[in-house]
């Protein structure tokens, strides 16, 4: 099915509602700055507020299947929303846009894309991550480890601070990934690129490096609205596809993924 056709369709499966309600925006915590514009933007164009639930995508996943009344779910994977568009809670899913890991390390710190492997694995480094399962970002960060051939040295050695049941929420305002790398935490973390470049606006002493191309690994976000959702929901997704959505997702570092063309 063509994107604009599934996303039409889904108009057609959500049911009506009071249009002053906001929109119940359930979404990856990388996508906090990004949709906060987007939702700005929305509401200033159209009149629809929205009310964003941000964390790890694995752990809102898990509070739809429970019965929370998202409507759009927006995932910093494909996997999770497909398995609630499998279970018959969702519509559709699809790519919204990509990201990529990067390193982000402390200011005495030492590091660039050839490096980043050697110092992952030099035992006197605390290498921080996601949390595996809850957190894609968690689920990335072992697939580098999986391509560098050390996937159980570095495993053992990682520290799963964010995105797990019990992580601490981010602090109002400020970037946990540079909060935790600036006061010791981890001596280097990895995480999405637009992650590292957010804390190190924060923390501008902080370093951030590309991973080299042997141990990149890419990130696709999926989106899908919920069944039971009001139209408005729908018209949320479609802005977020749209080229006003797209060149804001571009502003913030995320390669947006235009619209086929004619679909």
């Amino acid at each position: 099915m063509r994107l604009r056709g599934a996303l039409a369709a889904l108009v057609l499966m959500v049911s009506p509602a009071a249009a002053q309600e906001p929109v119940r925006l359930y979404a990856a915590g990388s996508l906090r700055s990004v949709l906060e514009e987007v939702a700005k933007q929305f509401a200033d164009e159209s009149g629809i507020k929205v009310a964003g639930t941000y964390g790890a995508s694995g752990l809102l996943r898990d509070r739809i299947d429970r019965g929370e009344k998202a409507e759009l779910f927006a995932s910093a994977n494909m996997e999770h929303p497909q398995m609630l568009a499998k279970a018959g809670k969702a519509g559709p899913v699809v790519l919204f846009a990509r990201n990529q890991l990067c390193a982000l390390a402390k200011p005495s710190l030492d590091v660039e894309p050839l490096t980043v492997l050697e110092t992952m694995l030099d035992p006197a480094i605390k290498l921080g991550t996601s949390t595996p399962r809850a957190d894609p970002s968690g689920d990335y960060a072992w697939e580098v480890f999986a391509k560098a051939g050390s996937s159980a040295e570095l495993e053992k050695k990682a520290l799963k601070l964010t995105g797990g049941p019990n992580s601490p929420a981010p602090p109002p305002g400020r970037s946990l990934y540079g909060l935790l790398v600036e006061r010791g935490d981890a001596d280097i973390f990895l995480t999405y690129c637009t992650n590292a470049v957010l804390a190190r606006r924060e923390v501008p002493t902080l370093k951030v490096a590309a991973l080299p191309p042997e141990l990149a690994v890419g990130a696709d976000y999926g989106l899908t609205v919920l069944n039971g959702a009001r139209p408005e929901a729908a018209r949320l997704a479609f802005f977020i596809l749209s080229p006003a959505g797209q060149a804001i997702f571009a502003r913030h570092g995320f390669t947006a993924v235009a619209l086929p063309a004619g679909s």
